[in-house]
């Protein structure tokens, strides 16, 4: 779905965010008070689950006038609550893991990094994989990443789109992104060509140890200078929604600001007749020159027929991964364009350099300024030569103008601290939106196969759609680790209405069952080399691949089932309120409602059927042992329209929580009444105010009509026999076609 440039911003619904200013890159400290409190969480969910089951599932079992039917229930109650129960205590040591990191975390000091990087030439390879986005979404992402302080920076961006649209208005838009890369390079060129020449000039100025007040009040002005180039291109920037304005403010406003204190520095050292060492003048000026000096191209893998072609996105960065470090030729065939490699002393029509790390994010995700030499000084530091792969796990745009979007925000900034303490117990995961990768790790995954004739290279595993999470367990198989930078330094768009929302969620929620016998597997392996697999990571690992494949079937249980009112007992809900409190204490701590944990807990309950049609999609695949198709998340500012079964399904579960709670009522089976009217209120809120009675008929409508009226496939040209053209570049270049034996049906056809 395209959206034109022009149109005019989202409207902004009641009930969604104005305060769009982000959190703080580094995460404030916390306080002696709240990691005991943290503990005593821990502690109380474990002590309120072992009491419900020794006081209310033993003490019924002694009762000898319990009967099969009450044993089966209290089985399968026990096994359900068990399974909830685990996932909020994993919640609770994932948070209690973040906030130790976040209180030893130091952050380094720029000087440091500058220091750090003087002496070397680190490489890095910036992989952007697009398909049918907006150019203005890309173009702001190439940019977030072209504007990295780092020595060498290669953007590429990975065109997955079909490479010769009908369609005029697709064509249009592909013309404008395959352009983005080219504008971007074209307007680096002035101030890198300014700053690699101020540079010179002050090596040309000798090498003694005094630095002249002049050049430090020519420094000044570069970085000045450079601060007023990068405020003129914001100045210039539209602004239509709140992303737009964390684009401007966030990542070309806050370099802008931070070039501009450096200047203000040298300008109070010259006051004082003090200046930074020749050494440190050196730095700051290679700084200038590395902001400027990044390198930046486009690929698309399906103008060669001799690259992958699968539609997914682990396949798209494989085609270009595989290619790195070559030299290829073009062969024109009838088939396509194959790329043939080539002896360094001969001419080649393509060349792809290599590099020491890759940087993989998504097209709609941007990076603050450090985020490469940050996270790069951690991989080069000698005690972290196994870890494979670094990353921030992205944080979401404030001022959202949807209430799901502000929601859906509020998850994500949750699932930000459950990946920084999974850090903490060594369960890390790849969250595919951004990361840095060193390529040697990825030459130990490296799988071979031949397709076609062609040499195919997988790096990152297609298996499932969620293709990050199988290669972290791939990763670490191979003795390698993940770790989460403990700061915010990149962001992503969460989607902006429940259709998108379904899209993603339904991906989410496809293929941690598959990945888990891998995952085992992977345990096994390292205790036989004698690598420890501690318990919590191990927990970690399986609730985070797992959970919503249990929670999504306990919720069902409980919501569906009529159990035996003495199986509920206050102690369940004791083991569930650490989980609750400190949620509502994590959304606070991060701009959010104490409210919103019942907000969440319903918008939940409608995503109930998107989560099981994902669960039930990694179970259809293990048993036909077929790809499920890779879906991207629209990121578009007009409404996507959701399927009908997603928009029909949370109005069932209103109905049947509200037709439970009359049963229960007349039963007088309170407990389960009070669970069941909780639902239906829950539910209720969170139909009307994510999804929308309005949008739930159009998109009904849509799916009806298109149920009733078809697209019917075109009857040009039916029932005339096409003559058979011959053509000998084809025939020569893939021998002569198979042929079955003919019909007489064939032969009159034929004749």
């Amino acid at each position: 779905m395209s959206v034109d440039p022009n149109a005019p911003a989202r409207r902004r619904q009641w009930g969604s965010e104005r305060n769009g200013t982000p959190l703080p890159t580094v995460h404030r400290r916390p306080s002696d008070h709240a990691i005991t409190w943290g503990r005593l969480a821990i502690v109380a969910t474990v002590l309120a689950w072992l009491a419900y089951v020794v006081w209310t599932i033993v003490r019924q079992f002694i009762d000898r006038s319990v009967d099969f039917a009450f044993t089966m229930q209290a089985i399968s109650y026990v096994v359900v609550v068990t399974f909830l129960t685990l996932s909020a205590l994993m919640y609770l040591v994932a948070r209690q893991g973040a906030l130790e990191r976040f209180r030893t975390h130091s952050r380094v000091p720029r000087a440091e990094l500058d220091r750090h990087f003087a002496d070397r030439r680190s490489s890095i390879t910036v992989l952007v994989p697009s398909y049918a986005e907006e150019p203005e979404v890309v173009r702001q992402t190439l940019w977030s990443a072209a504007l990295q302080e780092f020595p060498s920076v290669r953007v590429m961006l990975l065109v997955d789109d079909p490479p010769s649209p009908a369609d005029p208005v697709t064509r249009a838009r592909l013309d404008r992104t395959r352009a983005i890369a080219t504008g971007i390079q074209e307007a680096l060129a002035e101030p890198a060509a300014r700053m690699a020449a101020a540079e010179r000039a002050f090596v040309d100025l000798g090498r003694s140890s005094w630095v002249s007040p002049a050049s430090v009040r020519d420094l000044a002005g570069e970085y000045a200078w450079a601060a007023g180039w990068l405020n003129s291109m914001a100045a210039r920037e539209r602004v239509a929604d709140h992303v737009d304005r964390f684009f401007v403010d966030q990542v070309l406003g806050g370099l802008a600001e931070d070039l501009a204190e450096v200047s203000t520095a040298l300008l109070l050292a010259d006051e004082h007749g003090e200046a930074p060492t020749r050494a440190r003048m050196l730095e700051l000026h290679r700084r200038l020159v590395w902001l400027f000096q990044a390198e930046l191209g486009s690929f698309e893998r399906k103008l060669y027929a001799s690259l992958p072609h699968d539609a997914n996105k682990a396949m798209n960065l494989n085609a270009y991964i595989g290619l790195m470090g070559g030299r290829y030729r073009f062969d024109d065939t009838p088939k396509g364009v194959v790329l043939r490699p080539v002896e360094p002393d001969r001419f080649a029509d393509l060349e792809v350099p290599d590099s020491e790390y890759l940087l993989t994010l998504d097209a709609d995700s941007l990076l603050l300024r450090d985020y490469c030499v940050r996270l790069v000084y951690l991989l080069e530091q000698p005690e972290n030569d196994r870890v494979a792969v670094v990353q921030t796990p992205y944080s979401s745009y404030r001022g959202a103008t949807t209430r799901i979007e502000r929601l859906a925000g509020a998850t994500t900034d949750l699932q930000h601290i459950q990946h920084q303490g999974m850090s903490r117990f060594g369960a890390t995961f790849w969250v595919g939106a951004n990361a840095v990768i060193r390529k040697e790790a990825l030459k130990d995954i490296e799988e071979v196969e031949q397709v076609g004739g062609f040499e195919v290279r997988r790096y990152v595993q297609d298996r499932t759609v969620i293709e990050d999470t199988e290669s972290s367990v791939d990763l670490g198989t191979h003795g390698w680790s993940l770790v989460n930078y403990p700061e915010r330094l990149s962001y992503s768009a969460t989607p902006p209405d429940f259709g998108s929302l379904v899209v993603q969620r339904r991906r989410w929620a496809n293929g941690g069952l598959l990945i888990l016998p891998k995952l085992i597997r992977q345990v096994g392996e390292r205790r036989r080399t004698g690598r420890r697999v501690s318990k919590t990571e191990l927990l970690l690992r399986v609730n985070y691949m797992a959970s919503i494949a249990w929670a999504s079937f306990g919720l069902l249980f409980l919501l569906a089932f009529p159990y035996d009112s003495r199986l509920l007992s206050p102690f369940v809900l004791l083991a569930a309120l650490p989980y609750f409190l400190c949620m509502g204490a994590d959304l606070r701590s991060m701009r959010y409602r104490f409210s919103d944990v019942l907000r969440i807990y319903g918008f939940n309950l409608i995503l109930l059927p998107v989560n099981l049609a994902g669960v039930l999609k990694s179970l259809q695949q293990a048993i036909t042992n077929k790809k499920i198709p890779f879906a991207r998340t629209p990121k578009v500012r007009n409404r996507t329209a959701a399927p009908a079964l997603y928009v029909i399904a949370p109005f069932l579960v209103i109905g049947f929580s509200v037709f439970t709670l009359v049963r229960d009522v007349e039963a007088q089976n309170w407990g389960n009444a009070a669970f069941a009217a909780f639902n239906a209120v829950l539910a209720s809120w969170a139909t009307l105010s994510y999804i929308g009675i309005g949008a739930a008929l159009v998109d009904i409508g849509i799916a009806l009509r298109d149920w009733l009226f078809p697209a019917r496939p075109s009857r040009r040209g039916r029932g005339v026999v096409a003559p058979i053209e011959v053509d000998w570049r084809e025939v020569l270049y893939s021998g002569a076609a198979p042929t079955a034996a003919r019909t007489r049906d064939d032969e009159r056809v034929a004749a």
